[in-house]
């Protein structure tokens, strides 16, 4: 029998809906079963989304992962107790729900790092309480990195049988464009293939999105497939990386989620982020690569504007949590 994962899970800025989907998502029986999970966060403030939401689930108070029982029916919480309750509400951008957020990912961070878990499954947290908190990170991404010296992790997006991964993110489109380099696309190429590996797919093909209109007809319509992006494809296939296009951004996507690729390497951040939340918005789900250890993430904010209503959608957090467990398996040091 397979060994189920032990999976990490940061409940996110306790004023936000991060509480809330984790108690939702771990009171379906077919997501526990999926892997081991434990959440890191505040036990009181669990409680207060359990009642909320009306899930049938304890809590059970541990100190360390040894201590955790992972029975269905009960959620094993290291509770951090790193936020004033009395002062804490719902909705609000709070210095300590930010540094508190932080904290927790630290922890999730500790054990991956030192095998006490295995995988970690992120909820939302908020730009403008970990600013209030003095975090020198803007997200999840960032902090990851400066948390296990990793230079420049590789994100990918899954949803249903599409993965989409981002030469560029964080960025204006006109400084994404100055980024798309020959040598950047061989670079990401190698590393997208690398990261298919290590999650387990064989015969690995990937597809690069075109930037302008019809892959800019050779010139027609722009010059950075003929003078950048094709060049790219071309020094990553003669180091053996089965790589297509530039490939038209208006179909390329739908081909891959058809299977005619194992991935798409997206250009720019909105060209792949519109592609996969038109696919499926909640299932839309987050892998960060290149860590010592595997991330999921769900793709979605805080929604400061329903946390406490218990109306939030977990759907999002379920299939963060689920493909943390499949992927886990493959995401070992000899198959990277």
């Amino acid at each position: 029998m397979e060994k189920k994962a032990i999976i990490a899970i940061p409940m996110g800025d306790p004023a936000g809906i991060g509480p809330e989907i984790t108690v939702k998502a771990l009171a379906q029986k077919e997501v526990f079963e999926a892997g081991k999970p434990i959440v890191i966060g505040q036990a009181d403030i669990l409680e207060k989304a359990i009642e909320v939401t009306n899930v049938d689930v304890v809590l059970n108070r541990i100190s360390n992962i040894q201590e955790a029982s992972f029975e269905f029916g009960t959620i094993d919480i290291l509770d951090l107790d790193n936020v004033d309750t009395k002062s804490w509400t719902y909705g609000e951008v709070q210095k300590q729900c930010g540094q508190a957020a932080y904290e927790y990912i630290q922890k999730a961070v500790e054990f991956a790092m030192d095998g006490s878990a295995d995988v970690i499954a992120t909820t939302p947290i908020n730009k403008e309480s970990l600013r209030a908190a003095d975090v020198p990170h803007i997200g999840h991404t960032e902090m990851l990195a400066s948390m296990t010296g990793t230079k420049d992790p590789l994100t990918m997006f899954e949803v249903r049988n599409l993965r989409i991964f981002f030469l560029t993110r964080h960025v204006s489109v006109k400084e994404a464009i100055d980024q798309m380099t020959k040598e950047r696309v061989r670079d990401y190429l190698m590393r997208c293939d690398k990261a298919l590996k290590r999650l387990g797919i064989e015969n690995r093909s990937i597809a690069v999105a075109g930037l302008n209109p019809h892959s800019g007809e050779n010139g027609l319509f722009g010059m950075e497939e003929v003078d950048e992006i094709r060049p790219g494809i071309e020094q990553a296939k003669a180091e053996g990386i089965e790589a297509a296009g530039p490939v038209p951004a208006d179909s390329v996507f739908h081909q891959a989620l058809h299977g005619k690729y194992d991935a798409v390497l997206s250009l720019y951040h909105d060209q792949g982020h519109i592609a996969a939340k038109m696919t499926d918005f909640e299932r839309t789900i987050s892998v960060t690569n290149d860590l010592p250890f595997l991330r999921t993430s769900v793709d979605h904010g805080t929604a400061f504007d329903i946390a406490g209503q218990g109306i939030a959608s977990s759907v999002s957090m379920e299939e963060c949590i689920k493909l943390a467990a499949k992927y886990a398996p493959h995401f070992t040091a000899d198959n990277s």
